[in-house]
């Protein structure tokens, strides 16, 4: 749990950085890369939960 509070923190930071460098220098690439980013982010949360359901509903069957 505390590996992925740290992973999503990071996340975070890159993507607030880049937003904040694209306002700043107005490069779309910084923009680009934090809507990637943040759709990755959202895809590894989103599968790291359905693992933690899936445990959820299996671990009184054992």
């Amino acid at each position: 749990m505390l590996i992925m509070r740290l992973l999503l923190l990071f996340a975070v930071l890159g993507i607030g950085g880049s937003v904040i460098l694209w306002l700043l220098t107005g490069n779309p690439r910084f923009k680009l890369w934090a809507w990637k980013a943040f759709r990755i982010v959202v895809v590894l949360l989103l599968a790291i939960l359905a693992v933690f359901a899936v445990e959820r509903v299996l671990a009184p069957m054992i």
